[in-house]
Formats: structure tokens, sequence, C-alpha cells
């Protein structure tokens, strides 16, 4: 038996999998509240809300791009550096959104260093770790358990930092965010640098192999095509839903707390989505949960715009939310096991913020063009019906190399 490396023995599956969803909330509770600070920042600043949606356009991009190169450093080294560093980049990033004055120090500071702080803190990271530490029986249910304590994060962060800033004003509640980040390091050293999963056989593909091996599969190809819907819808919500409420005359705080009912709601959905994926298909699931944003979308739209109406959209768009996450990243652990996890869905989620660049600048464009976001919001109903087709042919079965050899006669 090889030896515990130091360390090990504290490092227990319970301890990595608190660490890991503390980090989920943390890192996802600040980057989910941004839009908060869209109307205060484009008052005081003199912006339209184009400048604005582009720096979160940018923000998702980078992330995007950023988290596949965060996965395979993390699937190389070890998660613990890569958080830390991360962390640093973010509160930067942060920090420096409160400070820009110009649209091109936003775009710089919101958009580039935020979107690589967000990147090298992604909660993919932490999941990742998450999966390693648990059998494959129990996988679902953890990267279930992480996403919801990512949504856990965006119910603490919504309302506190509405909060913060009506007391104290957008800027000052921006640096409080900033520092948050930093809460982040001493978690990332909780998660273990091992990277053999329990439950698999010792995995000794390089990594160039590995993404060779994903690119020739078919599934992973859809499954990369459709979570660009999943960034498309939940990007431009997050962005412009409070602005939205605001703009058809209920009280900002309204959208503060349909955030936060989001989040809320989330949690219940990617749990669920964690528990039933354990049993069921997980493509079929995805292809649920698409269909039913489409039709849950198309209901808000022709459905009179009062504060009960936003309430119930919340709550079954929270539903909805992140539950894609749990069942995207276990095909991709199902089917090519978790050595290289990290990696790979990582270039899935570089498709989810492209589809987040995608819906954030069309929103902010639109709304500057034609003062409206219903040619977004029928996009994204459009999307949701496409994306619930392109998950049905995936197949789903582990290769062959994650079956153990039958034992000899």
């Amino acid at each position: 038996m090889p030896a515990r490396s130091p360390g090990a023995a504290w490092r227990s599956p319970l301890v990595v999998i608190a660490a890991g969803c503390l980090i989920a909330m943390i890192g996802f509770g600040i980057r989910s509240i941004f839009g908060l600070f869209l109307d205060p920042m484009i008052l005081d600043r003199g912006w339209d809300r184009e400048t604005f949606g582009l720096a979160m356009a940018i923000q998702n991009l980078l992330w995007g791009i950023g988290v596949p190169v965060a996965g395979a450093i993390a699937d190389r080294f070890g998660p613990a550096r890569v958080l830390a560093g991360g962390a640093v980049v973010y509160m930067a990033g942060v920090w420096g959104m409160a400070e820009a004055e110009s649209a091109v120090a936003l775009w710089m500071t919101g958009g580039v260093l935020t979107g690589l702080g967000v990147a090298f803190t992604a909660f993919s990271l932490a999941m990742a770790s998450m999966a390693k530490v648990v059998g494959p029986e129990r996988r679902s249910l953890a990267l279930g358990l992480g996403t919801a304590a990512g949504s856990f994060g965006q119910v603490v962060f919504s309302p506190v930092g509405q909060g913060f800033i009506h007391a104290f004003g957008w800027h000052q509640a921006m640096l409080v965010l900033a520092g948050s980040a930093l809460l982040i390091i001493p978690l990332a050293f909780v998660l273990p640098r091992d990277q053999q999963a329990k439950g698999e056989p010792r995995n000794e593909q390089t990594l160039r192999a590995a993404l060779a091996e994903a690119g020739a599969h078919r599934g992973y190809v859809l499954l990369t095509l459709g979570f660009f819907v999943c960034g498309f819808h939940v990007s431009f919500i997050a962005v412009y839903f409070p602005s939205y409420v605001a703009s058809i005359g209920l009280d900002p705080a309204i959208g503060a707390y349909s955030l936060s009912l989001i989040g809320l709601f989330n949690i219940a959905g990617a749990f669920m989505s964690g528990m039933l994926g354990q049993r069921y298909s997980k493509k079929c699931g995805l292809s649920g949960i698409y269909l039913a944003r489409a039709v849950t979308i198309t209901i808000f739209l022709l459905a009179p715009k009062t504060v009960v109406t936003i309430y119930v959209f919340s709550a079954c768009m929270g539903l909805l939310w992140l539950s894609t996450v749990p069942l995207t990243t276990g095909i991709v652990a199902q089917i090519f096991g978790v050595r290289y996890m990290a990696t790979l869905f990582g270039i899935v989620f570089l498709s989810h913020q492209i589809g987040s660049f995608s819906g954030v600048w069309l929103g902010g464009y639109l709304y500057d063009t034609i003062g409206s976001y219903d040619g977004v919001w029928w996009a994204g109903v459009v999307l949701g019906l496409a994306a619930a087709v392109v998950h049905l042919p995936i197949d789903e079965k582990p290769l062959a190399r994650l079956t153990p050899a039958p034992a000899a006669a």
C-alpha cells in the first residue's frame, strides 16, 4: 500500500468537500451580484449600459478562456496554488473595477483582470477535488452539493451586497467584495494535491492524449455546444434582471431579492439534479432542464409583470439555474474519468462563457439601441429548445479503459 502524503489523514472526504463548498460559495457569490452595481455605477460614472455590459461580457469570456488553463495547471500540480493566486488576482480586479473612472479602465479591471481571477478560483477546480475523494457511486451527489454551495453564495451575497450599497454606497460595497475574495486562500490549501481518484484504476494517460480522446468523442462535442446555451441564459439574467425589474417600474430592491431567490431555489435544484443524476440518465436530465427553461421564459414574457410574477419566475429559474452543472460535469467524469476532469470540463465551460459573452453584450447593445431586452429573452427561448435537442444523441457510457479488466480464471 502506498504511503500517505503528509497531512493526508486530516484531509478526509468530509473536510475536502466542506472546503470545496466554501470556495464555491465565496467565488461564485461575489461574481453573481455584479448586476446590482449596474445602475449606480453608470449613473455615477456617466456610462451607458453597453459600456458596463461589455465589461461583464469580457469578464465572462476571460473566465471561460482561463478555466481550461487553470484546470490543466491544477490537474498537473494540484489546485491549491492555482486557487490562491487566483484569489489575489480576483481581489485586484474587483478593487480596480471600483476605482475605474473610464470605460477602458473598467474593461481592463472588471473585464480582463476580474475574469482571470474568477477563472483561477472557479468552482470547477474545487469540484474536481471533491469528485476525486468520493467513489463513482457518490460522485454526482458531491458535484450537486458543490454547485448548491455556489448558489448559496448568491443567496448570501445578494441581500448583503444590496444592503451595503444602500448603506455605504456602491464604491465601498465593491471594496468589501474585493476583500472577500482573499478568504479563498486558506481554504485552497485544504484541498489535496494527490490526483488519484477514489474507485478508479490509476490513469497514466497524458493530458495531450486525454484532449485528443475527448475531441474525438461526439458526445463531448455535443455537450460543449449545449453548454453555450446555459451561459447565454444565466449571465444575461444575472447581469440585467435587476435593471429589467427597475425598468418596468418596480422597486430596485425587488431585483436584488430576485437574484437571492434564484440562488435559494438553485440550492434545491442543484442538489436534486445531483441526486437524480446519480440514478438516471444525465443527458435526458439536461434535455429536460433546457426545455423547461424555454417554457418558463415564454410564460414569463407573456404574463403580466407584477411582483408576484417576478418572484415566481425567479423561483422557477432558480430550480433550473445551475442544475445543469452537476449533470454536465457528471457526464464528463462518467465518460472520461476524473484524472483530467478540471481540464476537460474547463473546455466545455469555455463554450458556456462564450454564451455568457453573447448574452451579456447583446443585452446591453439591444437595450441601448432599441430600449428593450425582449430580443434577448426570445433568443433564449429558441436556444433553450435547440439545447434540449442537442443533448439527446450523447453517448454517456464510460470509456472501455475505465472498466476494470476481468480477473483471470
